[in-house]
């Protein structure tokens, strides 16, 4: 009788621990194989973009001006002063929060100054170049290529 009483006690037992004992050993079974099969990796929180400074945009903007028109260094630093100047007045506009109108107001005001101020300080040919250089969001302005004409013969 005692040994039919601990054959019971072995075999109920290990029917018990089984499953216990496969979802530690394999992770597709119990509580835990309800996870993922790819393995989490600790993802750092993403960082929030700095605000740029006046001076780290207009940098930022100057290469890729210089590449679509050719400045000499004087012309570049007046433009990078001029620049960074009223993107300076820009940013306290917007950190303000003046009425939507008023922001409008005063970046018409910024634009018209800062337009002012180029034409008067670059060459009109730069100028003009970089106006054309800004009416087109900043890209390269295009040479038309010329068709040639096919000679029927």
């Amino acid at each position: 009788m005692r040994t039919k009483h601990l054959f019971f006690i072995f075999l109920f037992s290990t029917l018990f621990l089984i499953p216990s004992l496969e979802a530690q050993v394999d992770q597709r079974y119990g509580a835990m194989g309800r996870r993922r099969l790819a393995p989490q990796t600790q993802a750092a929180p993403p960082e929030k973009a700095e605000n740029l400074t006046a001076a780290e945009m207009v940098d930022a903007e100057m290469p890729k001006i210089r590449e679509a028109i050719e400045f000499s260094e004087f012309e570049a630093a007046v433009l990078r002063s001029i620049l960074t100047k009223y993107v300076q007045q820009r940013i306290e506009v917007q950190i303000l929060n003046l009425g939507p109108e008023k922001t409008r107001e005063a970046f018409e005001t910024i634009n018209l100054n800062q337009e002012e101020e180029l034409k008067a300080s670059l060459p009109e040919e730069k100028y003009n170049a970089l106006k054309e250089y800004r009416d087109n969001g900043g890209k390269r302005p295009k040479e038309k290529k010329r068709k040639k004409k096919k000679n029927k013969s």
